[in-house]
């Protein structure tokens, strides 16, 4: 007996096959872009303005519906939603992705001040509202030093660490953090300077390597005050950190690169 092949049906089959891919590849982007414009969104640090908290080389995950949503919420800043939806203020000491006013990079600031506030600094100490904040020098901290992480030049160099003084700053709300000091430097006398409406005023926790809202917009530099529709998210925690000293064709590299002691943690 011959066989014979049906090849109507196995085209046929082969039509549907595909035509099921493809459109499984359709709804699982769709899924992907919901999840990244509405709920959580990935980000790494570039630099070390937010040291101790975030280090160059950190990735974390921010969420997405804290500040509402606008067209900056989107993959690709696509302008799909008009103006800014179902927004709400920040609180004092939110960690808060925003894009740059002018040239709309992503920028990560912890949030200090908000619409109506006085914000000064006097010796390095932050003045809101005309009270200081309270601040009290902790213990150094110390980073060992990587391909992601120098000593700058207001840090003293170990054998193979660098050590930064420490301080612990506490908002009228409550929230703490820790802050580095390099010494007197030009931005620690600052103001006053009243947050206008519709703004807040952010700073980076590395307080003399963070061009913040100390400084006016300019591309690639300070923020100037940023307008809350500019906020993007709210860093939650970190899910992975790498000292940079990986190579990607060595694979075998890749895990002493790794930080795991730093991958879990909230923020």
């Amino acid at each position: 007996m011959t066989e014979s092949i049906d090849r109507t049906t196995s085209t046929g089959k082969d039509e549907e096959t595909l035509g099921s891919f493809a459109w499984f590849v359709v709804k699982l982007a769709l899924a992907v872009f919901i999840f990244r414009s509405f709920f959580f969104s990935f980000y790494s640090i570039p630099s070390e303005s937010m040291m101790p908290r975030l280090w160059n080389g950190d990735y974390f995950v921010a969420a997405k519906w804290p500040y509402g949503y606008s067209r900056w919420s989107l993959p690709f800043n696509l302008p799909l939603i008009p103006g800014q939806i179902f927004s709400d203020a920040p609180e004092r000491g939110d960690v808060a992705v925003f894009k740059h006013p002018v040239d709309k990079v992503d920028y990560i600031k912890r949030v200090i001040g908000l619409p109506g506030d006085s914000v000064a600094m006097r010796a390095g100490q932050v003045i809101l509202n005309g009270t200081p904040v309270p601040r009290r020098q902790a213990a150094d901290f110390v980073v060992p030093i990587s391909p992601n992480t120098s000593c700058a030049w207001g840090g003293r160099a170990g054998a193979g660490t660098c050590s930064y003084t420490r301080f612990r700053e506490t908002l009228p709300n409550g929230v703490s953090y820790d802050t580095l000091d390099f010494g007197r430097t030009p931005q620690d006398d600052f103001g006053p300077v009243i947050v206008p409406e519709g703004a807040v005023f952010a700073m980076g926790d590395n307080r003399d390597n963070s061009q913040d809202s100390r400084f006016p917009a300019t591309p690639g530099g300070g923020v100037g005050m940023v307008p809350q529709e500019l906020l993007v998210a709210r860093a939650s925690g970190m899910v992975w950190s790498t000292d940079g000293s990986a190579e990607w064709t060595k694979p075998w590299t890749w895990f002493g690169a790794t930080r795991g002691d730093r991958m879990g943690q909230g923020i």
